[in-house]
């Protein structure tokens, strides 16, 4: 399967201002583009990339005084698989996790396990560990939330998500994740895109999506709050342990959003 994905993103600053995007396909997708995912700007500036702590790739650039418009439209490869699931994948002792996987047991930015641990261990601790215990929070908290895109907001964390029971996607996600990491299992944000593929057309604007990961077998598990059900056609961009480190910008000085739009669909060749 092919899937054509970009975006129109606009700012307005009112000087020259420093920027950081996290707009690229991750590392780990760059073998399947079929075409180049290059950030183009208008006007034309200067940009440099680099990547960061969690291995994303991260762009750099001084945005000009008045608007500036980042694009990129691209087609890339993918398997047209739903996401895994495996009922008998293990939860590893925290005693036996990798080093570089500690991180996501711990609380963050948007993901306050200290606040949240006490009612996780009763609601999943006498469930069984691993696959069937992650999944159970992937039940709370899809039907803890309800989503609505009028009720975004960008300061919700999962302690106020919880108790505000309303939010979008990134809500979902930290949430779930902030309950795993109560319950010792390691998880990580992810952001990208994902399509209505293989679903009935979604009376939603389209957007970049957040989900989350698990380690579980020594390996990472895609799961997603929200939807709570596998997808096919997810295109990873960025992962960290909240949305702070997966930002798609971020303006190291005053800028507007003045222009936002996302495509994802699956590519159908139609001869001539």
């Amino acid at each position: 399967m092919k899937i054509n994905a970009g975006y129109q993103i606009a700012f307005e600053c009112q000087q020259p201002t420093a920027m950081l995007l996290m707009l690229n396909v991750h590392p780990s997708r760059l073998p399947d583009l079929i075409t180049p995912d290059h950030i183009k700007c208008d006007p034309p500036i200067e940009k440099r990339q680099y990547r960061d702590a969690f291995g994303n790739i991260c762009t750099r650039l001084l945005a000009p005084a008045g608007r500036l418009e980042v694009s990129a439209d691209f087609l890339i490869r993918d398997s047209g698989l739903h996401d895994p699931v495996v009922p008998t994948a293990v939860q590893q002792p925290v005693d036996e996790l990798p080093d570089d996987v500690i991180v996501y047991l711990l609380g963050s930015r948007y993901c306050e396990t200290d606040q949240l641990s006490d009612m996780a261990w009763r609601l999943f601790g006498n469930i069984e560990g691993g696959w069937t215990r992650v999944q159970a929070i992937c039940d709370y908290v899809h039907d803890r939330i309800t989503f609505n895109y009028q009720d975004a907001c960008s300061t919700r964390t999962a302690w106020q998500g919880h108790s505000e029971q309303v939010g979008v996607c990134r809500d979902f996600a930290h949430l779930a994740i902030t309950l795993c990491r109560c319950m010792n299992i390691p998880a990580r944000y992810c952001t990208g895109y994902l399509g209505d593929i293989g679903i009935p057309p979604v009376d939603f604007p389209m957007d970049f999506s957040a989900w989350f990961e698990v380690y579980l077998d020594s390996q990472w598990y895609t799961f997603d709050a929200r939807h709570n059900t596998p997808r096919i056609g997810r295109v990873l961009m960025a992962t960290g342990r909240d949305a702070t480190d997966v930002a798609i910008s971020t303006s190291f000085g005053r800028s507007s959003l003045v222009g936002f739009s996302v495509k994802t669909d699956e590519f159908k060749h139609v001869p001539e």
